[in-house]
């Protein structure tokens, strides 16, 4: 039997040309803007507007390029060479590879892995991205059988990773010097109040991070949750990173671990090591830290074995 595994992301700009590709799809995803067209390519056309410029202006700080892309290119070849027999491939939601070219080079495997790079089930992530992937692959005929997950926050491979992250982000400091903040990308709170279960899996993965860190005798002055990312004028999910950080300002040393990524991008490079550290030193803060995602580690690698394993019955 062939196999393959196709992990599946957000995405990000390869360059500057596709920044007005990624913010065009991503905004008029029905997922992300719950209106009806024509309403969403409305809307869709007015944030656009807004932000591409700005948008551009950012990615030129991070090189021209998303890190999203270098960062899931380096996971693929570690787990290729982890896997051996099965073949790994990435797909993207918004930019290139999109699923319908990826899905063009599985028509001679029997079964496919879709592993969604996000950790916690959301409409406006998992299920899109797998109701595109399953779409394409209906359009092509593909005869492979297509397995896939919608959460593994839980996984105790997976919280080691998050733990070694943070260990690497405080080098031999001491934790409890540090307030430790799990920042997670935030979410209308419409979208939450229609019954996603996101934010329900932030706080059960903080529980299980919180529960590694004891485990390994880790202790933080204080840990918290808080949220980032909001666009618009709608009411998001509670608290806001930038209120959690002026409500514990007076520790003065802070520690932020991006919960809801699992490869790094523009927005734990750019948004949380660049802005957000911006707004800790107005507050104040005399040590600002962001700890790298898992990316690559290799008890992520341990974490999409497992799963892989799991579905390959």
């Amino acid at each position: 039997m062939k196999k393959a595994v196709v992990l599946m992301n957000m995405g990000g700009p390869n360059n500057l040309d596709e920044v007005e590709v990624f913010l065009k799809n991503m905004f008029n995803d029905k997922y992300i803007i719950g209106a009806p067209q024509p309403i969403r390519a409305l809307i869709s056309f007015i944030i656009i507007s807004m932000r591409k410029n700005e948008a551009k202006n950012n990615y030129k700080l991070l090189g021209g390029i998303s890190p999203i892309v270098g960062n899931t290119k380096r996971l693929v070849r570690r787990l290729a060479k982890r896997l051996q027999n099965i073949d790994v491939f990435y797909e993207m939601r918004y930019t290139p590879p999109f699923a319908s070219e990826v899905i063009s080079k599985l028509e001679d495997y029997d079964r496919v892995f879709a592993i969604p790079m996000y950790p916690h089930y959301s409409s406006t992530t998992t299920k899109s991205s797998i109701e595109d992937f399953r779409k394409y692959a209906k359009k092509a005929n593909l005869k492979a059988e297509i397995k896939t997950i919608d959460y593994y926050y839980h996984n105790t491979s997976y919280n080691k990773a998050i733990v070694e992250r943070i260990k690497e982000a405080l080098k031999d400091d001491s934790a409890e010097e540090f307030e430790l903040i799990f920042s997670a990308h935030g979410l209308t709170q419409r979208t939450i109040d229609k019954g996603d279960p996101y934010q329900e899996h932030i706080l059960k993965n903080v529980e299980c991070a919180k529960k590694e860190l004891k485990n390994q005798n880790i202790n933080f002055k204080n840990i918290h949750v808080a949220y980032q990312s909001r666009v618009g004028a709608m009411e998001w999910l509670r608290p806001y990173l930038e209120d959690k950080l002026e409500e514990i300002k007076k520790s003065k040393k802070v520690l932020i671990y991006p919960i809801s990524f699992t490869v790094d991008n523009s927005e734990t490079d750019f948004e949380l090591d660049i802005e957000y550290k911006e707004v800790a030193e107005i507050q104040g803060f005399e040590d600002y830290r962001v700890a790298k995602v898992v990316n690559h580690n290799s008890y992520f690698l341990d974490t999409l074995e497992e799963i892989i394993t799991s579905l390959d019955i």
